[in-house]
């Protein structure tokens, strides 16, 4: 039986689905307070068992009978105060989870990291998988979270693991909905009139669960494989939503110290209402940070793997979430 982490979040849940849909007995792990996906409610098929990452004992009581696990679970925030408690989630929350895929004899495990995890770029070039993280200072919670989660994983390798990593850049699609990744559609879908000079890498969900699932089922392990359809410029996926819906495109651009401005204005005001604002100090400086990702590892072990395009993404996210009124 395979087990799944983070089955109600927006990777995990596309994964259970496909995993489904090859027959294959699937063990859902989430918390008790999660609420299951509509697209997952109607499969009886489905074990679900309700546990916490921290929670040692409970999470072993999932692990009886499994033979491969899907690492998924992990906490996403960029705001200060949610810094560590993220990293002790997942950094503990992953050392609980290797160390019960030994113990139990689990066949192979694929975790879910993050590019952010990885380090800088070099000369220009696109970040692979040789980009060592290095520690300045300038790191978020996030990303130092997730470096330390892989690190939990190369020990429990080097102690006989069989283990995968994947790094996926931004992950989009069409269930996004309005949060997360979803957050960035929305902004261009209500009409921002700002942009950025900001470039990311962006990956399908749906590819990012296939390529998890050929990872586990090749004779691959000890290896991290970035996964990342292309490198896109936030200013165009803006323009891309606006003109699929036929609304105005945006013509401000946000440079980084209007940016640094803004981000501290809505820090105040947060002080003062209690809210959490999606702009803060990390992500403001994400927004603006230009680099890109290579995917070419990966293709060299399956040739025949193709990513879907960020424009076609974006656009199922529109038929989704709001309706086409422009060209397509």
């Amino acid at each position: 039986m395979i087990l799944v982490t983070g089955a109600t979040g927006f990777l995990g849940s596309e994964l259970v689905r496909q995993l489904y849909a090859q027959g294959k007995r699937v063990r859902a792990l989430k918390r008790e307070s999660s609420v299951i996906p509509d697209t997952l409610k109607s499969i009886p098929q489905i074990e679900w068992f309700d546990s916490d990452l921290l929670d040692y004992f409970s999470l072993e009581k999932a692990f009886a009978g499994i033979s491969h696990v899907y690492h998924c679970a992990a906490t996403i925030s960029f705001q200060p105060s949610d810094k560590k408690k993220m990293i002790r989630v997942n950094e503990e929350g992953t050392a609980y989870v290797v160390d019960l895929c030994m113990e139990h004899g689990v066949e192979k495990l694929v975790h879910v990291s993050s590019v952010a995890a990885l380090g800088d770029p070099k000369n220009g070039n696109a970040v692979n998988e040789k980009s060592f993280w290095e520690f300045d200072g300038s790191q978020h919670g996030y990303s130092i979270s997730k470096y330390e989660s892989e690190m939990e994983v190369w020990r429990g390798i080097a102690e006989g693991l069989n283990a995968v990593i994947v790094n996926p850049s931004i992950i989009i699609g069409k269930n996004a909905g309005t949060q997360g990744s979803g957050q960035i559609f929305d902004m261009a879908r209500k009409g921002s009139k700002f942009y950025t000079d900001g470039v990311c890498g962006m990956a399908d969900v749906e590819d990012v669960a296939r390529a998890m699932i050929l990872l586990m089922e090749a004779d691959v392990r000890s290896e991290r494989f970035i996964l990342n359809s292309e490198n896109i410029a936030f200013k165009t996926v803006f323009e891309t939503v606006a003109h699929a819906l036929g609304t105005k495109t945006p013509n401000i651009r946000a440079r980084p110290w209007l940016l640094s401005i803004a981000w501290r204005l809505t820090r105040l005001a947060g002080f003062f209402t209690g809210k959490k604002y999606g702009l803060t100090k990390d992500t403001a400086h994400s927004a603006s940070k230009q680099t890109s990702y290579s995917s070419e590892k990966f293709l060299r072990f399956f040739p025949d793997f193709r990513f879907k395009p960020v424009k076609e993404s974006i656009k199922e996210w529109i038929i989704e979430n709001g309706q086409l009124t422009g060209d397509n």
